[in-house]
């Protein structure tokens, strides 16, 4: 097999830039984990950076055309390929509790859900790199009080400090995309478990968010939130005028005032 046929509906564009994927895999700092994972490899051409550091690398593969041309071309990944959706697949089959770290060209039509999906993993999840598509990678990292700043941004933040590395043009993929691409990098905060009910944060911001144009004391009714605490001014404002420890205060306080 030479080589793999994108296809739409995995909404595969292959990097061919060998400059950017040896950037992407430079990206990770090998702090705190010994094993990677790569999702979405496709043909390997950032794979083949990340085999030469310093951890052992793992791929998800959903395509199994692009697992035939893995297994057929990079001998260092036999017994590390795994072919399955990461999505719904229980990566703990594999790395049995330990931690590790994400990386990968991501399929911009499932990037958010798998940024989620790192979230849910996150006390094992150290690090996490990657490109997307631009304005994803923008929002992620985005600061209150910006139009793109949202549900991501908070629950990402909450978590991980997140930096906007650098923007990949489209002629650089193979089928080349309608938009530009981002790299970010999230690392871990020191001490990533919330002075809140993190269940409850979760609810608070996607809640929030869900009517962003309104006050947080109309958008979060559905808490059945008592008259007294509603007079709390943080209920005056929208929620992207909220940074992140005013989403885990305003947590704290609905915690407090729960029936």
């Amino acid at each position: 097999m030479s080589q793999v046929k994108a296809k739409k509906h995995l909404g595969q564009h292959f990097l061919t830039d060998e400059n950017i994927a040896k950037d992407i895999a430079d990206t990770l700092g090998f702090q705190g984990y010994d094993k990677v994972l790569e999702i979405g490899p496709g043909m390997g051409v950032l794979t083949k950076y990340l085999l030469e550091k310093p951890a052992t690398t793992y791929v998800i593969e959903i395509d199994t055309e692009s697992v035939e041309y893995l297994n057929a071309h990079y001998p260092k990944l036999h017994g590390k390929i795994i072919s399955k959706d990461f999505l719904k697949y229980d990566i703990n089959e594999v790395f049995k509790g330990e931690p590790f770290a994400i990386t990968g060209n991501f399929p911009y039509n499932i990037s958010s859900q798998i940024v989620f999906r790192c979230l849910d993993l996150r006390m094992q999840v150290p690090e996490f790199t990657g490109m997307f598509q631009k304005e994803v990678a923008e929002r992620i990292c985005s600061k209150k009080g910006n139009k793109v700043y949202g549900i991501l941004s908070v629950l990402v933040q909450a978590f991980y400090d997140a930096e906007y590395l650098f923007t990949v043009n489209e002629d650089v993929f193979n089928p080349p995309p309608k938009v530009k691409s981002g790299v970010l990098r999230l690392l871990r905060k020191p001490n990533f478990h919330l002075p809140c009910n993190e269940k409850l944060f979760f609810n608070v911001v996607k809640t929030g968010f869900q009517q962003r144009r309104k006050t947080l004391r109309n958008s979060l009714k559905s808490f059945n939130l008592s008259d007294n605490l509603k007079e709390d001014t943080i209920f005056d404002l929208r929620p992207e005028q909220l940074s992140v420890e005013q989403f885990i205060e305003l947590t704290q306080k609905i915690e407090a005032h729960a029936v």
